[in-house]
């Protein structure tokens, strides 16, 4: 082999003003507090408004599993966040509970109400049956050889057991076997969630929510009370839907999760907002024989809650998949007075809202629940159009909370615990990473929402002639390197480049280079993603670190390779005040003795700011498509070590 290059010493460190945010310690505490203040004091005035007994059960059931929500989430290692997103979703498919208890016909639906609550039962299957198998492959490729083996299908005993007593149960008599069945399945469902705490115990925790999921349909199946004809029905609609699910989620490829996951949520939608109207009409209709209590206030705003938050679910989710899958442009959609468009659709959601509250007559609360659907389904749809395509990790972890609610929606509808308390477990579980990833930006959720990045003030000029490397050259640093770190962005996912770059490494480790990989939270399209598309390629998951533990070792490091990644590495957030994401925790990829950022060209990411790292002494440029510099850069590491 050719003779190691010596490498260059590190540049001599640069004064470098930093931005310090001075801490409002009062403040902070005051806000935190009139937070609580706040929430304690809605709760109290839902004694007012509370019809009775059940319902201030089922408020109880929505807190106490908000709060379990938001405990395990904390829990979860981000590399698993994408497994969490889809396990979350599958569970969020228990919407088929609500759309069984409002089935009706015979074989085949007789009315409008039956035909949608079965049309809500084939959506919700396949949303179960997808996200339960795709959350299995995602899991199974971060097994590495040397584990130990698993028996996760042994938990399919207590399951059996749960369904078996509930049988005997319901035969002998005792009403309140149901309950006890559903609780059971919320138990398995938290802890499915909890189990996803770390790789050792996240294949359990799917096993877990299958195990709960099945659990409380089988509880439904003995809640409907329908006729055989029925329960024919149900069959086809849930074999039919779950194995579409599976089919789809066992043959799409994995550098489509984040689409398909927004593909999933947008079933949940449509299930709970096609619950929701059929629940209506059953009980606003006496001839219909359904009881699911009264048409009250209570059931009414449940009602409107169901359709507007399926809705916005729907083709909030349906225009994210769009996006992802390239159907649509990723840029943010920017009308002419966006803002004001939301607003008049909000309040178009407002009045008929109130209308439907106010008003006795069925054709009259039909129509505005027909209103509310078309507004809050354009809303939905604009309000994600008018978010770029970087800031998708956001905006899939708030769909995945919206489908908890709108599950939870359809409890407090149905005066069903084990909706309202899985609604709750996800709602929250998807609010709290939508909370995470903002943090991983500095920036508001409302930030997110309505777009853009906020302008601190005026940005500093970079100025400045980068330099460029070529393949040959950045082999040499690599392969003299002890220590180096590769940096993935969205570029690598998009290059599919992951199976190279996997090859890459596994020889540089085996001739004795340490070499890791950093991961920003935020990079990707889908939180986790990255970490998942490197186990797929079979990336040891313990050489892959987030951004808080691997930002010490940079200054230690030899050379950083930075692959399709620009604004999580971009100093100006630490340097520059004024630069629009300033504050915004990055990978610190310039302390390192020697950085090579791979993209295809020189611009700027998302935020449409420049990287003063492209023009620092210690960084080369090596420009072009990534998969193809992967490529040459792997065969000749290869070469390298062989000649």
């Amino acid at each position: 082999p050719a003779p190691p290059v010596e490498l260059p010493p590190p540049p001599p460190k640069k004064e470098v003003e930093t931005v310090v945010k001075e801490v409002d310690v009062y403040g902070e505490t005051m806000s935190s507090a009139m937070t609580a203040t706040a929430g304690l004091g809605g709760l109290m005035a839902l004694g007012l408004a509370s019809p009775g007994a059940a319902f201030s059960s089922m408020v109880t059931k929505f807190g106490l599993s908000s709060v379990a929500g938001y405990q395990t989430v904390w829990g979860v290692v981000p590399a698993l966040h994408s497994p969490l997103m889809s396990v979350t979703n599958a569970i969020s498919g228990l919407t088929a509970v609500g759309g069984m208890l409002c089935m009706g016909g015979g074989l085949l639906p007789t009315t409008t109400a039956t035909a949608l609550a079965s049309s809500a039962v084939f959506a919700s299957a396949v949303n179960i049956g997808g996200g339960f198998a795709v959350t299995q492959r995602m899991l199974d490729m971060f097994k590495r050889p040397d584990d130990p083996p698993e028996y996760n299908y042994l938990y399919l005993m207590p399951g059996a057991a749960v369904m078996g007593a509930y049988g005997l149960g319901t035969a002998a008599g005792y009403a309140e076997m149901t309950s006890m069945a559903y609780l059971s399945s919320s138990l398995c469902c938290i802890g499915a969630i909890a189990s996803l705490a770390q790789q050792s115990t996240a294949r359990m925790g799917n096993m877990l929510g299958v195990v709960g999921v099945s659990t409380g349909i089988a509880a439904a199946i003995g809640d409907m009370g329908a006729t055989p004809a029925v329960y024919g029905q149900l069959a086809g609609a849930m074999a039919l839907g779950g194995g579409a699910g599976a089919a789809i989620a066992n043959h799409m490829k994995i550098t489509e999760l984040p689409q398909m996951v927004a593909a999933f949520h947008s079933l949940v939608g449509f299930a709970a907002t096609a619950t929701s109207v059929a629940s209506y009409m059953q009980l606003a209709d006496p001839a219909s024989g359904m009881d699911h209590g009264t048409l009250d206030a209570v059931h009414k705003t449940a009602i409107y809650l169901g359709t507007m938050i399926g809705a916005v679910t729907l083709t909030g989710s349906a225009t994210a998949f769009g996006k992802l899958h390239g159907l649509l442009s990723s840029a943010a959609l920017s009308l002419p007075g966006k803002n004001l468009v939301n607003i008049g659709l909000m309040a178009t959601n407002v009045g008929a809202g109130a209308m439907l509250l106010t008003s006795a007559d069925p054709a009259t609360g039909l129509a505005c629940l027909g209103a509310t659907t078309i507004a809050s389904s354009i809303l939905g749809a604009h309000m994600t159009a008018s978010i770029g395509g970087a800031d998708m990790p956001v905006v899939i972890t708030l769909l995945n909370s919206y489908s908890g609610y709108a599950l939870c929606a359809e409890g407090f509808m149905l005066n069903n615990d084990l909706l309202t308390t899985v609604g709750a477990l996800i709602g929250s579980s998807g609010a709290i990473l939508s909370y995470i990833m903002c943090k991983a930006m500095n920036r508001s959720l409302a930030n997110v929402i309505l777009g853009g990045f906020e302008e601190l003030g005026t940005a500093k000029k970079v100025e400045g002639v980068h330099t460029e490397t070529n393949v040959a050259d950045a082999v040499d640093l690599m392969t003299s390197a002890e220590r180096m770190i590769i940096v993935p962005g969205y570029g690598l996912a998009v290059a599919g480049a992951q199976y190279t770059v996997a090859d890459m490494v596994k020889t540089l480790r085996e001739k004795g280079v340490d070499v890791k990989f950093g991961i920003h939270p935020v990079a990707g399209r889908m939180p986790g993603q990255l970490n998942v598309l490197l186990a797929e390629a079979g990336v040891p998951y313990d050489i892959v670190f987030e951004m808080e533990e691997i930002n010490d070792d940079f200054p230690d490091t030899d050379l950083v390779l930075v692959i399709g990644a620009n604004d999580t590495v971009n100093s100006a957030a630490l340097e520059d005040p004024g630069s629009p994401i300033a504050g915004m925790p990055v990978l610190e990829v310039w302390n390192s003795k020697n950085v090579i950022v791979m993209k295809r060209t020189m611009g700027s990411g998302y935020a449409a700011v420049d990287n003063p790292v492209f023009y620092k002494e210690n960084t080369s440029m090596l420009l072009g498509d990534a998969k193809t510099k992967c490529s040459e850069l792997t065969s000749q590491v290869q070469s390298h070590y062989s000649s």
